[in-house]
């Protein structure tokens, strides 16, 4: 089995979940699709990433045709949202596609293949209120590498007009934490050194696994903060899972991704502990989608403008020194120039680190599809997507400039993409860190060592742009002397 995966990182993760039940049930991965022997399976959501695979398909048509002569049949799947959105299509699109598994059907995949090497094309789309695939421990698809991602929820319940995901993930449900941390635990021990916590909305995480834990309080929304659902009552939190996940390696880098700005003021511990422990990153992901009040109810996301400033306030008095990123929608329903104009002056008034900025682009099945008009033209979007990403640099390249001539403890994940003479990492923050590949110090200052990816390293930064700061490495580090010094 050969797979390709695109979209979002959770994509990422329900690669590694699909890889764990095809190797127990028997199949052999792939390197290379000259190697295939059975099946090729992609999984995207995004309508960019989509269109890739439509693109990629084409590619794989002459392929196909060429084995079937051959007698050597190619079977293509597709997985994830996409398979679960657009079933019908894929299946009578040129008759291309073999299979299509839904994010809540992975466990079904043996009896899918199965169903294609007969000849005939399986489906299965069904989506799930309960499944969250906690006994399958995920098969990392980039062996030896220093970061890993780590899903503790799936679904999502927020509703958010433009957004697909309840749709095509279903409903919210949490890991048990037992499984969460049997999995970090494993990761830790392959040497993985950054956990990414994932889910659509990881700071409404309660694990209602066991009795006891049913009977907490229910959550409490602060002013200006509001959701289309009833709050649930009971089990155990993020908060409470973020402290078990960072006790267990004192060497692993903790992130997660993504909160819900309206879900943080009930969690005021969650910054506390990123405050607190040295291997949970002082950085924070808040989407704002826009910095209209007005459009920001049309999206139904649940808070303010006023609101969000406030917690953005509340979280830089919390955590000094924090690295925040958010998302951005450009020319939503409804959106006027005024509105756009308010995003803006968030844009400037916050100075985010990272950002991901798109135009809107109305997806069948929400709500805005439903009830609102997709009345900005394409080229209002466009221009008003390049007003906004011009700003975020000019702000992004500010934020990180105020960090020159720090030293920031870097990750290094391996060669530069522009330079074989160069490392790149990324900071606690995020950022991503270029630096020379030299010999340095290691941590007792007693030999010259080779840097290595998975290592800690102490960088001096000496220069720094809107995506990217550069430096010379000082010595290898860990975690737990640099948070000492």
């Amino acid at each position: 089995v050969y797979l390709e995966t695109y979209g979002c990182q959770m994509n990422v993760n329900d690669a590694a979940i699909a890889w764990a039940i095809l190797q127990s049930s028997g199949y052999a991965r792939a390197r290379a699709l000259s190697e295939v022997e059975i099946t090729s399976v992609f999984l995207p959501r995004r309508e960019k990433a989509e269109q890739a695979i439509w693109n990629r398909l084409q590619h794989l048509k002459a392929l196909k045709a060429r084995r079937l002569q051959a007698r050597l049949p190619l079977h293509i799947g597709i997985l994830g949202c996409m398979a679960e959105r657009l079933k019908e299509k894929i299946l009578h699109r040129e008759k291309l596609v073999d299979i299509v598994a839904g994010p809540d059907a992975y466990r079904d995949l043996p009896r899918l293949l199965a169903v294609a090497e007969s000849g005939q094309q399986a489906a299965n789309v069904l989506l799930s209120l309960e499944e969250t695939y906690a006994d399958i421990l995920p098969v990392q698809t980039s062996a030896g590498g220093a970061t890993a991602f780590v899903s503790i929820m799936r679904g999502c319940d927020n509703m958010c007009s433009y957004c697909i995901v309840p749709f095509t993930r279903g409903r919210e449900r949490s890991r048990p934490i037992a499984s969460i941390l049997q999995e970090v635990k494993m990761l830790s021990d392959q040497g993985v050194k950054e956990v990414t916590l994932l889910g659509q909305n990881v700071n409404s995480f309660r694990d209602m696994s066991e009795v006891q834990f049913q009977s907490a309080a229910p959550a409490v929304l602060s002013r200006g903060f509001s959701t289309v659902y009833k709050p649930k009552p009971g089990g155990l939190r993020f908060a409470h899972l973020l402290d078990q996940v960072s006790r267990i390696d004192p060497e692993m880098r903790i992130r997660f991704t993504s909160p819900h700005p309206k879900d943080f003021p009930d969690e005021a511990s969650v910054l506390q502990l990123i405050q607190e422990r040295h291997n949970i990153c002082k950085q924070l992901h808040l989407p704002a989608q826009s910095g209209s009040t007005r459009v920001l109810e049309a999206m139904r996301r649940g808070y303010t403008r006023e609101a969000y400033l406030e917690l953005v306030q509340h979280v830089r008095d919390s955590i000094p020194g924090v690295s925040l990123s958010s998302d951005f929608i450009a020319g939503f329903c409804g959106e006027t120039e005024e509105d756009h104009q308010q995003t803006v002056s968030l844009l400037r008034e916050v100075r985010y680190n990272v950002g991901f900025l798109f135009a809107y682009s109305m997806r069948e099945k929400t709500r805005a599809y439903h009830r609102l008009q997709d009345d900005v033209p394409a080229d209002v979007k466009r221009r008003r997507l390049e007003e906004l990403i011009a700003v975020f640099r000019e702000e992004a390249a500010r934020a990180n400039g105020a960090v020159v001539g720090s030293s920031q403890v870097v990750l290094v994940e391996g060669p530069s993409k522009r330079s074989p003479s160069e490392l790149c990492g990324r900071n606690d923050g995020n950022i991503k860190v270029i630096f020379p590949d030299a010999e340095v110090e290691d941590a007792a200052g007693e030999a010259l060592v080779r840097v290595q990816p998975g290592d800690y390293v102490l960088v001096k930064v000496t220069s720094a742009s809107s995506q990217t700061l550069k430096g010379v490495p000082l010595c290898r580090t860990s975690l737990s002397r640099s948070a000492g010094c």
